[in-house]
């Protein structure tokens, strides 16, 4: 068995992978923000404040404009190297270019201040403006699709440039014998077959390379597992919380030339 790579401040990389499901984000002097739950360690001195924090109000003003969020999220800041990570999902950086993207919520764990968070119109989505990097991770490698296209809402992890979608439903398969038996006993659920989202005009659709979702979990909780400080089993009444180097695929604010990174 060959050795593992054990790595220091100085070999890590800076804003680039670790491997396929971990990313390095470097401050220096810097922030970011973080969704809570996805760093998995760090170097240095850094901080994690709420987006409540006073001292950050002007920051949170002009960068973070969704409130039905705010307690997910921290400001990550100070010098130093801070790993992220999500269930062992791939993760990976994109840069935006004076864009628009809309990204599912529980996908995104960082972004620079450069770009401006908001609430989607699209339940479960939120969208980035501007330019910066974030980062993002996806059940699966992301695939890029050019409009008109019909897609599972399940494998939807986000658009870029194009408008928000429309509910497309298969009459035909919901008519059919197996639409007949899901009404009539509601096994089976939904699936990309019988309801699609449709996206029409210029833009990208990014897809991850399965049709089930990334399982939600909650954020800000300590989990009830033996050998973790404060969990264990949950006492009655206390709920369950639940690379290689290479520059970052362009998001521009056009459609335009899309190079994935990692050789995907």
């Amino acid at each position: 068995m060959s050795a593992s790579v054990v790595f220091d401040p100085a070999s890590l990389p800076s804003d680039d992978n670790v491997n396929a499901y971990t990313f390095c984000v470097e401050l220096k002097g810097s922030q970011w923000f973080l969704q809570k739950g996805k760093m998995i360690a760090y170097y240095g001195r850094i901080d994690f404040n709420g987006i409540g924090h006073g001292r950050l109000d002007r920051l949170v003003r002009t960068s973070f404009h969704s409130p039905l969020h705010a307690s997910d999220w921290v400001v990550a800041e100070g010098s130093g190297k801070m790993l992220l990570a999500d269930r062992a999902f791939d993760v990976n950086s994109y840069d935006l270019e004076d864009g628009n993207l809309t990204i599912r919520a529980g996908n995104l764990l960082a972004f620079q201040p450069t770009l401006a968070l908001k609430q989607s119109i699209v339940p479960g989505f939120l969208t980035l403006i501007g330019t910066g990097k974030f980062v993002a991770a996806s059940n699966g490698p992301v695939v890029f699709m050019e409009p008109p296209l019909r897609v599972d809402p399940q494998a939807l992890v986000g658009w870029a440039d194009c408008p928000s979608p429309c509910h497309h439903y298969d009459h035909a398969y919901l008519s059919g014998v197996v639409g007949g038996l899901r009404a009539l006993t509601g096994i089976g659920g939904a699936s990309g077959e019988e309801h699609q989202f449709e996206f029409v005009g210029a833009g990208t659709v990014l897809l991850q390379s399965t049709e089930t979702l990334m399982p939600e979990q909650g954020t800000g909780t300590v989990p009830h597992e033996p050998g973790v400080p404060g969990g264990g089993v949950p006492h009655s009444g206390q709920g369950s919380g639940h690379g290689p180097s290479g520059s970052a695929p362009r998001l521009p604010g056009q459609l335009g030339d899309l190079q994935r990174r990692f050789g995907l």
